[in-house]
């Protein structure tokens, strides 16, 4: 009988480590190119003035991983992964300013 496995992969990067564009495109699985369109679009906000230069926060690596994820998994062209990315982001601080008030709340 065969079995079938099923694991989590994740990868878990200092928040004051910085990577380059190659190291970016090994880390998401995504072509140079795939990154600078990101870069263009805003999506992604890199440190430096040109690709060879650029280094990505840890932030900004989690924001590529997930940009390549919509795009492939849900067929989005960027602006969509874009925007998609955007509303997690706010749906994200919405989530923390709750926990906020309902810790402030619980404390009277």
């Amino acid at each position: 009988m065969a079995q079938i496995e099923s694991g989590i992969e994740g990868i878990v990067l200092d928040e004051a480590v910085t990577v380059s564009l190659t190291e970016l495109t090994q880390l998401c699985g995504a072509n140079g190119r795939a990154i600078e369109l990101m870069v263009i679009e805003g999506v992604l906000r890199p440190q430096g003035g040109q690709p060879g230069d650029w280094r990505f926060s840890g932030e900004e690596v989690r924001r590529a991983r997930r940009a390549v994820r919509l795009q492939h998994d849900l067929d989005l062209n960027l602006a969509g992964a874009a925007l998609a990315l955007d509303l997690l982001d706010e749906l994200e601080r919405l989530r923390e300013r709750l926990q906020a008030l309902e810790r402030q709340l619980g404390e009277r």
